[in-house]
């Protein structure tokens, strides 16, 4: 069986900048055929290196993600995502990047410390 992994804007940051926890992300991210990759990670993504670096760097990183299975917010995925928010006490894009992870049985990769502890999340702390 094989299994599906989200990452989520943190990991793909963190891999996009090289930075020191990106070979924990790079399984994951650099296997397109089993990576569900929610819109709002797309957005998160994309807007922070727009902001910080690029349009075309933005580009190029939107690029990457896009070749995994992008998935849309849809009404059954923000009611599901309402609902984790508030029992699991998570922001909302970290909610509904969970709701999708739990509709496709995938595993999240983060160092977002809101995932810290819950099932189905691969936390690794963020390494200055």
């Amino acid at each position: 069986m094989t299994t599906v992994n989200v990452v989520d804007c943190s990991g793909w940051l963190e891999y996009f900048a090289d930075g020191p926890n990106a070979d924990y992300f790079a399984p994951p991210i650099e296997s397109p055929a089993t990576l569900v990759v929610p819109s709002i990670t797309l957005l998160e993504v994309f807007r922070r290196i727009l902001h910080y670096r690029s349009e075309s760097d933005a580009l190029r990183a939107a690029a990457v993600m896009q070749q995994g299975q992008v998935v849309e917010l849809d009404p059954p995925l923000a009611f599901g995502a309402a609902k984790l928010g508030v029992e699991c006490k998570l922001p909302l894009a970290d909610s509904i990047l969970m709701a999708t992870a739990r509709r496709f049985g995938a595993t999240v990769w983060t160092q977002a410390e809101s995932f810290e502890g819950l099932p189905g999340v691969n936390y690794r702390a963020k390494r200055k």
